[in-house]
């Protein structure tokens, strides 16, 4: 074989001695040394969250979840992990006012955002008018939806009194509280022990209406 035949190992090594001289190359190297990783996965990114109040500052691979970061990192275990496809409405909570689906979206893209969970609403010696509502009229059984769904019903009330219609909204202009439009905007949680009557007056008596 004659001496100047270029062999694949001769040309790797060739290769990653250039690239090591290049000063882009050392930076991009540098770069990933300074940044930690997880088991070789995705590179670890600062987030930083106000959660019921309290500014927390994480390190968190990018495709964490807000569910799992509040659940796994932050040991908010009030916020259940249901079906973790957005169909059943357990892990809802709320984040800058509005009320979101924690599984469907990562926990990076609410860098710098308010977020409120089930802990954040009340505490056992001091409820939450809804809390206290949900009690009164026996609005959950077994309990396990019933975070996402008292998180959920303070939400709804917010919107309403805000104006914001929803599908079952007939005149745009005047957002009324009615059964029905409670009805439509819960309709995202799911309770199988089929407390939905007792949600609706739960919610109605927190937002001051007659019940039934």
């Amino acid at each position: 074989m004659s001496s100047d035949h270029l062999t694949r190992r001769g040309l790797l090594q060739g290769s990653a001695a250039l690239a090591a001289a290049s000063p882009v190359a050392a930076q991009a190297q540098a770069a990933a040394v300074a940044t930690p990783r997880r088991n070789g996965g995705s590179a670890m990114m600062p987030v930083e969250l106000t959660v019921n109040g309290r500014e927390v500052h994480l390190q968190l691979d990018p495709r964490t979840s807000l569910l799992d970061t509040l659940r796994e990192h932050l040991h908010l275990t009030g916020t259940k992990k249901g079906c973790d496809h957005g169909q059943c409405g357990a892990c809802t909570v709320i984040v800058e006012g509005r009320r979101i689906n924690s599984c469907l979206t990562l926990a990076v893209m609410h860098d710098g955002e308010s977020i409120t969970t089930i802990e954040g609403l009340g505490t056992p010696d001091k409820l939450h008018p809804m809390q206290k509502a949900f009690i009164v009229h026996d609005g959950y059984q077994c309990g396990y939806c019933t975070p996402g769904q008292i998180c959920s019903a303070v939400a709804v009330l917010d919107e309403i009194k805000a104006g914001i219609p929803s599908h079952a909204t007939t005149e745009l202009n005047d957002v009324s509280l009615n059964d029905a439009e409670l009805r439509e905007r819960m309709s995202g949680n799911i309770c199988r022990c089929a407390a939905y009557p007792n949600i609706i007056a739960a919610m109605r008596d927190v937002a001051g209406e007659k019940v039934a």
